[in-house]
């Protein structure tokens, strides 16, 4: 799925608050932020930035409780869940942290789940859910369940049922936060492999050295951006392994936030 929209993903104003007691926090202050297909992201910031809400409202899993959300050229803030839970199955791919596999499933099974509330055939699921394991290097392993893999190939299967429904948007939180550093290296190659592909990713991480794999930088602070930076990604491919021509240097882009 390619979408046509100038803009991916579209914050306007953004306000996100909740209650806590007599008092009423703000986790997200009025932000603006542009997205455009094809883009590799990182969000950085420490613990209560605001990171995580952000990437809650991008995924259509919270809503601003105020401002605008567009999510390929669509206002999405006042949708209900139902109209939500369509657009997150068509147009989104979620990766976290822990890998929320199904235990007493095969690899195959697990990412076939997605398709089965998105309504496709039995054989076309099976058909696809194969494709997907096969572009994520676990032809192999289809069969395997959960925890006769390991923690890498788990995630693997993960990235394989988010991009079984050829999302639009992959959002990874914290996606390599409970892998060792090599497998980390291997999620991250693949993570570059698949926006080389066209897929655009956002990924949420508390870790300076996930951020440095992406093209892009978009630090939180109290609720807000506080930086939004391109930059020249570092390769996590091996050295014998062609990497895709990088941008150009690391720049800052103040024009990157809507006004």
């Amino acid at each position: 799925m390619q979408s046509t929209a100038p803009y991916l993903v579209r914050l306007e104003r953004a306000t996100r608050t909740y209650d806590a007691g007599d008092l009423r926090v703000a986790a997200l202050t009025a932000i603006d932020l542009a997205i455009r297909p094809g883009e590799l992201v990182a969000i950085t910031g420490a613990s209560g930035s605001g990171k995580s809400t952000a990437l809650n409202i991008i995924g259509t899993l919270d809503r601003p409780t105020s401002g605008r959300y567009f999510l390929d050229d669509e206002p999405v803030e006042g949708l209900d869940d139902t109209e939500l839970a369509r657009i997150r199955n068509r147009k989104i791919g979620f990766v976290f942290q822990g890998f929320h596999l199904l235990e007493r499933n095969s690899a195959v099974e697990n990412v076939e789940l997605p398709m089965i509330y998105a309504g496709v055939a039995p054989r076309e699921r099976r058909r696809r859910a194969e494709i997907a394991l096969e572009r994520v290097g676990l032809a192999e392993r289809m069969h395997h369940r959960p925890g006769q893999l390991s923690g890498g190939q788990q995630q693997r299967v993960a990235l394989a049922r988010a991009v079984v429904n050829s999302p639009l948007l992959l959002l990874a939180d914290e996606p390599t936060g409970a892998l060792d550093s090599a497998t980390t290296r291997e999620v991250l190659e693949l993570f570059t492999e698949l926006n080389e592909q066209g897929t655009t990713i956002v990924i949420v991480t508390h870790d300076p050295n996930v951020a440095a794999h992406t093209r892009r930088v978009i630090t939180f602070r109290d609720g807000q951006i506080v930086s939004d930076c391109l930059q020249s990604p570092v390769s996590a491919r091996p050295s014998y392994m062609p990497a895709a021509a990088a941008p150009p240097s690391s720049t800052t882009h103040p024009d990157r936030s809507l006004s």
